[in-house]
């Protein structure tokens, strides 16, 4: 467990400096004029996203983890990196908004916690988030439309 969990750190880290070392090593470009906000389009996204058991995202077992970088362009081990890269954009990077409305789908009671991570940067600024489910189904329901937990 902690090797995988060091495991993503590691890559979540690795990601980083990387954008960060590409950056530091270029060459200074010349100021241009863009519209205010247009500074948020080119910030660094890059994102751990993972699923694991367990009742909180400090003890949980990942069973499954992505990588999603989202600027300059949807990449990663992602799946559907531009679908997700979408998502998260219409939503401003705010991972809480991601759930869909109340869902049809019958779960049982039965509890076996899921926890949702996502960890990294969104346009600059630094994300830890994780959300705990009752169960597996209670998460595929809450989360059923869309592609950035679909992994």
């Amino acid at each position: 467990m902690r090797y995988i969990r060091n495991t993503i750190a590691t890559t979540a880290a690795l990601l980083l400096s990387g954008a960060a070392l590409s950056t530091a090593h270029a060459a200074p470009a010349a100021p241009t004029a863009q519209p205010a906000g247009a500074n948020s389009l080119y910030a660094p996204s890059a994102l751990v996203l993972s699923i694991g058991k367990g009742e909180e995202a400090a003890t949980a077992t990942v069973e499954r983890a992505v990588t999603l970088t989202c600027t300059p362009r949807a990449d990663g081990s992602h799946p559907a990196p531009t679908a997700a890269c979408r998502e998260l954009r219409a939503v401003d990077g705010e991972f809480s908004a991601l759930k869909s409305s109340p869902s049809h789908t019958m779960c049982t009671r039965q509890w076996d916690p899921v926890v949702v991570t996502a960890t990294g940067v969104w346009q600059g600024q630094h994300v830890s988030w994780s959300e705990t489910y009752g169960n597996r189904c209670e998460m595929e329901g809450s989360l059923a439309e869309g592609a950035v937990f679909s992994f």
